[in-house]
């Protein structure tokens, strides 16, 4: 669980970021989360978006990618979200 500190330290880190991957009309697959999960890998903060043709809503594909991933939602505005797993190995990001 993220502290706000840590929360509002993620949300600084990932306004940069260039969105890496979208959820589509066909919602949440087995291919998206393993995507995800080695993105998550990689950069530990991804920002994603959700396509108007998407079955839901960007909270709701965030909640469930954080718990299929064990990751963290950092924010969710309008339909763009950002997730951040700490990589245990090799961390990049200190909080």
């Amino acid at each position: 669980m993220l502290t706000s500190k840590e929360r509002a330290k993620l949300r600084t880190l990932a306004n940069p970021l260039e969105t890496i991957l979208q959820v589509g009309k066909g919602g949440i697959g087995e291919q998206l989360v393993k995507q995800v999960d080695d993105a998550l890998r990689a950069r530990e903060l991804i920002k994603m978006r959700v396509l108007e043709t998407a079955p839901g809503f960007a909270r709701e594909f965030a909640q469930q990618l954080a718990e299929q991933t064990d990751s963290e939602v950092v924010q969710v505005i309008g339909t763009r979200f950002v997730l951040y797993r700490k990589n245990k190995k090799d961390p990049k990001i200190i909080l």
